[in-house]
């Protein structure tokens, strides 16, 4: 799944890998699910369905009771081999209970169950996409999302990842409408009202949150890539908008195949594009049915942005790269997420670096996907990325920047450590060796320490069993007979008290000179340790930024890294800014030796310096939002990228890098968000013109123009665009104007879309997104309306995300009473083991407090400087 974010106890570590440990709320294994054959038949227009299903099961130890898992349906029926037996369900604890009259006997049976449930508004279990077609028509397609828990409320079923069976899947459909699952269809039957029964080829062995149907208006385009077809499945009329994705997921296939080592299993691999939404998620890896929202896989070039097609690319990667890590081999419990998510975010990157060389991805994930795991990992909110799991709430909550980002840049850490070609040979026996099952995060490690004849367990466990992040002081650097020398400690960075708490990792990087090979060593503690390395010059810690670290210089160092900075490879002047930029906000060095470090970059410098540089200014300004200083930090940030938004410019050049193209996309975003009259002016030209002309603004710049216009927009100019969203036809464009109804800067306006939500003119999906739109600039009016209106709110958050929506929206206020009325409200209305995400939100305010008042004397000095 890509997305649109509990201490683990040391005995964790005593782990069997071969027969991991139940968790509390784990079904029993006394009866496992062996094949399901299920039947069911919506009725879109009732948005409900029924259903039913023949479940082959094997009793591992005698037993009169069943278990497993039901939510929101309505059992009609149940037999056990043949004879009626009574259910018991527990909606509370999404559990159906089945009472034999006598225990069953070790060996095989079969279960079946008849049922009812209800198509939902929202992306959970058998859900509904409404939109309009090009003619103003009423259109609805119906999809499924069954990660993590919900395929329970598709069918009866043991719905966790161990409990891994073929599934074979009919469905009822209107004969004119398109049905698609993750095989292909090997029959069909003509039913009555005009009606067929598809009837899909079994599936491989696979965990049930991987299962997917859908149907509706659609249409298919499809490419052979070996024996495999891939199809991109759309609503009618759009299917060549798929053309750039299906390209990619040929030249992917091909990648993946090679790279684990084992050829994908499945005949077919569609990828859905539905025209929603979602709170929690952007596309969701069901094997060989990969759906994807329309932004994430529809390419629109005459609206979108070319960070729009490297995000699509992306996604596309991280999906595919699921179909081995996540579906082939499967986590035992959601405790290892990450081996799904940080596998394939860190796959996305590599497949993205080595097939698309001239987006230079491997340096932009340095100053992107890096720090937002670092950030994330630097305050009292972070977890380690194995956490434990006992609730259906905490394995939502487990889907965030830890598991995805940190995750990924843990595992760059140890490809750099091994080398590329030994980590490959750890990928492929882990493939070989685990594919159609379920493992634990020791079983990588097994398989990466056979791969390079070393444990690695050790050191892994330190960054995947323990939250935080090291921080690496090099001091005392000399250079004598062509060998430099110095000192490396190890301790802790952390932005307030709890996470700068000591705690000792075991940390590789390489360490060089500028311009010479670089040094291996594994820095342990806080007792200094001597490093040598070849040449004389300046030295620069985790050369390449592949260790996940921040780096601290003593002064003489930090001089020699600024006066050569230019000399320095992209990735490291890109990691070393952000370092730098931390460390201020940590209070482990001045925010003026990053001011020195920045001013070292010119108007010319490379476009991901100048698109990290943009957004830590950016950032800097908004720590201080509501007061005085905001304005005046403001100031100096439009000064400072303004010559470089000139030298960029409004259009495109012939033959310009795609990195240029991005940066004057962020530029205008940046500026425009802050108030720039120049870029406002500039947005409000461009929107006049869709009067008369849709495509009026340039693609490449389409989305931050109008986002500026949104964030500056007047009265008349918001009712402008409120008439602009009403008449969109294109639904993923008309969802793009409602999120934008909410980021306008002035409080009336954002009020006034507060009043959409009471309406009945948007969809549950579309209220969320809008109400989490308002919340980007006015957090205070959100939440407080959130309170005022908690069943509306309540009505249109995913169950998934239930115990995070609300509290999120507070979380960007500067009110020191917000954080006592996000606690207050999760205490009132969320049950304790629900309100680890309200009590991360308060964590991370109180940090953003503390940096806020570390950086506000230099922040003050730095624009007194600027008169």
């Amino acid at each position: 799944m890509k997305i649109v974010p509990v201490a683990r106890v040391a005995s964790l570590l005593l782990l069997s890998v071969s027969a991991p440990a139940l968790a509390a709320g784990q079904l029993p294994r006394t009866v496992v699910p062996v094949a399901y054959d299920i039947t069911v038949k919506p009725d879109a227009g009732a948005m409900t369905f029924t259903g039913k299903e023949t479940i082959k099961v094997e009793v591992t130890e005698a037993t009169d009771v069943i278990t497993l898992n039901a939510a929101d349906l309505v059992v009609d029926s149940a037999t056990f081999d043949g004879a009626a037996v009574t259910v018991k369900q527990d909606q509370n604890a999404q559990l159906l209970t089945v009472r034999l009259p006598r225990a069953a006997t070790r060996g095989m049976h079969v279960l079946t169950f008849s049922w009812s449930g209800k198509i939902n508004e929202s992306p959970l279990g058998l859900f509904a996409i409404d939109y309009k077609n090009p003619d103003g028509s009423a259109a609805r397609m119906l999809a499924t999302q069954f990660e993590a828990p919900d395929a329970r409320r598709f069918a009866p079923m043991w719905d966790e990842p161990s409990f891994k069976a073929t599934f074979t899947l009919s469905a009822e459909a209107p004969a004119n409408q398109l049905t698609f699952s993750n095989m292909p269809v090997s029959k069909t039957a003509n039913v009555a009202g005009g009606k067929k029964l598809y009837t899909f080829a079994t599936t491989p062995k696979m965990s049930s949150y991987l299962l997917f149907l859908g149907m509706g208006d659609m249409e298919r385009r499809t490419v052979m890539a070996g024996k495999t077809e891939i199809g991109v499945i759309t609503r009618r009329g759009v299917a060549g908008q798929g053309q750039y994705s299906l390209d990619a997921a040929k030249k992917l296939l091909s990648y993946y195949n090679d790279y684990f080592g084992q050829p994908y299993p499945l005949p077919k691999l569609d990828m859905i594009a539905g025209p929603g939404g979602s709170q929690t998620f952007g596309a969701m890896e069901n094997w060989g049915a990969i759906f994807y929202f329309e932004q994430e896989l529809l390419f629109d070039p005459a609206r979108a942005t070319e960070s729009n097609r490297q995000r699509i690319y992306t996604v596309v990667a991280h999906e595919m790269a699921h179909q081995w890590f996540g579906d082939l081999v499967t986590m035992s419990w959601w405790d290892d997420l990450w081996l799904n998510e940080g596998f394939a975010s860190w796959m996305e990157g590599k497949a993205s670096a080595d097939l698309n060389p001239s987006w230079n991805a491997k340096a932009a994930l340095v100053g992107t996907e890096r720090e937002v795991a670092l950030g994330a990992d630097s305050t009292a909110a972070t977890h380690p990325i194995i956490r434990k799991i006992e609730t259906v709430d905490q394995i939502g909550e487990a889907f965030d920047g830890i598991t995805y980002q940190k995750g990924q840049a843990v595992i760059a850490m140890l490809e750099a450590t091994l080398g590329p070609d030994v980590f490959r040979d750890g990928i492929r026996r882990y493939m070989a060796k685990h594919k159609y099952g379920n493992t634990v995060t020791d079983q990588l490690w097994d398989s990466m320490a056979e791969a390079a004849g070393k444990p690695v367990a050790d050191i892994m466990h330190d960054f995947t069993l323990q939250a935080g992040v090291p921080l690496v002081t090099l001091t005392g650097a000399t250079c004598a007979n062509g060998t430099t020398s110095a000192t490396l400690t190890q301790g802790r960075f952390g932005l307030d008290a709890i996470s700068k708490q000591p705690q000792t990792w075991r940390v590789p990087l390489r360490i060089g000179v500028v311009g010479q090979d670089a040094t291996s060593a594994i820095v342990q503690g806080a007792a200094p340790a001597s490093v040598s390395v070849r040449g004389c010059g300046t030295l620069v810690l985790n050369q390449g930024k592949g260790s996940y670290l921040r780096a601290r210089y003593d002064a003489t160092g930090h001089a020699a890294i600024v006066r050569d900075f230019r000399t320095l490879a992209l990735a490291d002047r890109i990691g070393t800014l952000g370092d730098d930029y931390a460390l201020a906000m940590s209070g482990d060095q001045d925010l003026a030796l990053y001011l020195e470090l920045a001013g070292k970059v010119p108007v010319d410098g490379d476009p991901l310096e100048w698109t990290m540089l943009a957004g830590q200014l950016g950032r800097l300004g908004e720590r201080f939002q509501g007061t005085p200083l905001e304005d005046r930090l403001n100031a100096r940030t439009v000064a400072i990228i303004s010559p470089v938004m000139q030298r960029v410019g409004y259009e495109a050049k012939a033959g310009e890098s795609p990195l240029v193209t991005n940066l004057r996309e962020t530029l205008i975003g940046g500026l425009g968000g802050i108030g720039d009259a120049g870029i406002a002016a500039t947005a409000r030209r461009y929107v006049a013109a869709l009067a008369t002309d849709a495509n009026a603004i340039p693609p490449a710049i389409r989305t931050p123009i109008l986002r500026t216009y949104a964030a500056n927009a007047t009265a008349p100019e918001w009712e402008a665009l409120l008439a602009i969203m009403r008449a969109e036809k294109n639904p993923v464009t008309r969802n793009s104007y409602v999120r934008l109804l909410g980021g306008a800067r002035d409080a009336g306006l954002a009020q006034r879309a507060l009043d959409l939500i009471k309406a009945n003119e948007l969809s549950a999906p579309q209220k969320a997104s809008l109400l989490r739109s308002v919340a980007s600039k006015h957090p205070e009016l959100a939440f407080d309306f959130a309170l005022a209106n908690l069943p509306l709110v309540d009505s249109f958050t995913e169950a998934s995300n239930r115990s995070t929506y609300i509290a999120g929206l507070g979380g960007g206020s500067n009110d020191p009473a917000m954080p006592a009325k996000i606690t207050a409200y999760a205490e009132k209305n969320l049950p304790e083991a629900a309100r680890g995400g309200a009590a991360r939100v308060v964590a991370s305010m109180a940090a953003r407090r503390e940096v806020a008042e570390r950086l506000r004397p230099a922040a003050e000095a730095w624009v007194a400087a600027a008169k």
